[in-house]
């Protein structure tokens, strides 16, 4: 978190925790067919309770809010978190420890309403739901994002390293090339995914450490566009303290991503699917 970062985000953390009142029942507001699909990890069980807070006080309402854990932290959530539970807010386990649990299993429970994933380390902005479900709206076919970045390749066709790859550029008619990053907020469409998304040894040998990447390859391999969202809210507000343990930066620093997006685009043959576009 970035110093001038602090003051919201400690006002926001205040404003949602001890000034707001998230309903645990079915909500009043209007609500628009999504579910929103999460994870955590043992790290973040005292502050995750923000971002489902965040994500209960949005304009509109979503038909659920799924946060996926291992087991092994079943008898370790704070009552700050299980309080929350009710109609809208569910609690699920699952055996596996990889990212890749914030959406497989949501996908598969839900697999005819669009599911958007977000992350455990920040609070999402009232507007955040409705926009995204807006554009999703003008592009069904598409998978939206709120933040991504663009793959990029050598005059020779080859990738280039996941460091050099631009963020947030707008590709109008929607794009192979687009990648989805999950921390903003990423709307997936019904059937968006290729049947192999929650193959668990694939993933976990090709890509244990970039959900983002294993889906984008998902999307490619079922001919799905991508495209940055046109009506973006600010952005999230980071949790104080969260982000000290972050899958995100330790693959950016050992450029991990660059090898694990090789070893998925070795085994799927991506670059000939990308060159068709």
């Amino acid at each position: 978190m970035k110093l001038k970062e602090l003051p919201e985000s400690l006002y926001y953390a205040f404003k949602l925790r001890y000034r707001s009142t998230p309903g645990k029942q079915a909500s009043s507001k209007a609500e628009v067919p999504v579910v929103i699909s999460l994870t955590t990890i043992e790290s973040r069980l005292g502050v995750v309770d923000l971002v489902i807070r965040s994500l209960l006080a949005q304009s509109v309402s979503p038909k659920k809010i799924l946060l996926w854990i291992p087991e092994s932290l079943q008898k370790a959530l704070p009552e700050k978190l299980t309080d929350l539970c009710g109609e809208i807010f569910e609690i699920h386990t699952t055996h596996l420890h990889c990212s890749h649990k914030k959406l497989v299993h949501t996908l598969s429970a839900f697999p005819k309403i669009p599911i958007i994933s977000c992350d455990d380390d920040l609070m999402y902005r009232p507007q955040w739901l409705a926009l995204l479900y807006q554009e999703s709206q003008r592009f069904p076919q598409s998978i939206i994002a709120n933040q991504t970045r663009t793959i990029i390749t050598d005059s020779e066709g080859n990738f280039l390293p996941y460091s050099k790859w631009p963020t947030n550029r707008i590709a109008e008619e929607g794009s192979d090339w687009v990648l989805p990053i999950g921390a903003e907020g990423v709307l997936y469409p019904p059937g968006s995914l290729d049947s192999r998304y929650d193959n668990e040894d694939l993933f976990h040998n090709l890509a244990p450490k970039a959900d983002d990447l294993w889906f984008k390859s998902m999307s490619l391999l079922k001919g799905t566009k991508c495209r940055l969202a046109t009506n973006r809210e600010k952005k999230a507000i980071p949790i104080m303290g969260s982000q000290k343990s972050s899958l995100k930066h330790i693959n950016i620093k050992k450029d991990l991503n660059s090898f694990q997006w090789k070893q998925l685009s070795d085994y799927f043959k991506l670059q000939e699917i990308l060159k068709k576009d």
